[in-house]
């Protein structure tokens, strides 16, 4: 989730398929002001779990901020500078288990993920499939080069998603501490579009 109100200039032309379907009966679908009381529901229920690694967990966020945040973001869609998605259950599409990012924050030409699951659905290989399709639709888009995943080095699991789908880590870089749990030292994960 990007708490980002300012979303960047456009990076594309094109836009993502709004409906990601993925393996074992799950979806990204376009974050939209329709899912802001789930998503809400769901940062709520997932503080401590994304507290560490995530400034803008450091408190729940209010309804209204969810639901300005979604607009922010389906505006952001339309300018083609940001594309967020929600991980929902096929047979509960009235529930978000986690979300996507492709940020337009890191320079023409590129996209950022960002992502996380919830506390309850981590371990099954949710993020690993979700990232892998995200970089795919990323890497598709006109103008569209590379792909970029950061995360802090001691983060683990954030990391791991990454080096299972093929990324190439790129450099570690020194960062300002935002979150609880970071070291100051992030990590760059690379994957580029292939040359036909």
């Amino acid at each position: 989730m990007s708490h980002s109100l300012n979303p960047p200039a456009q990076i594309t032309t094109g836009r993502p398929p709004e409906l990601l379907p993925l393996p074992g009966g799950i979806s990204l679908h376009r974050r939209t002001t329709a899912y802001a009381p789930a998503l809400n529901a769901a940062v709520t229920a997932n503080l401590d779990h994304l507290r560490p690694w995530m400034a803008w967990a450091a408190q729940a966020p209010a309804l209204a901020e969810t639901l300005e945040l979604s607009r922010v973001g389906e505006s952001a869609w339309e300018a083609g500078s940001d594309f967020m998605y929600l991980v929902v259950p096929d047979g509960e599409p009235a529930t978000v288990i986690g979300a996507f990012g492709l940020h337009g924050r890191i320079g023409p030409g590129a996209l950022e993920i960002g992502y996380w699951v919830d506390h309850g659905h981590t371990r099954r290989g949710i993020a690993t499939a979700a990232a892998e399709a995200v970089t795919a639709t990323a890497l598709a888009l006109p103008g569209i080069q590379r792909v970029e995943i950061h995360c802090d080095e001691t983060n683990g699991p954030s990391a791991a998603v990454p080096r299972r789908l093929g990324y190439r880590l790129d450099r570690i870089i020194d960062s300002p501490v935002t979150a609880p749990s970071e070291t100051g030292r992030k990590m760059i994960w690379l994957k580029h579009r292939a040359v036909a």
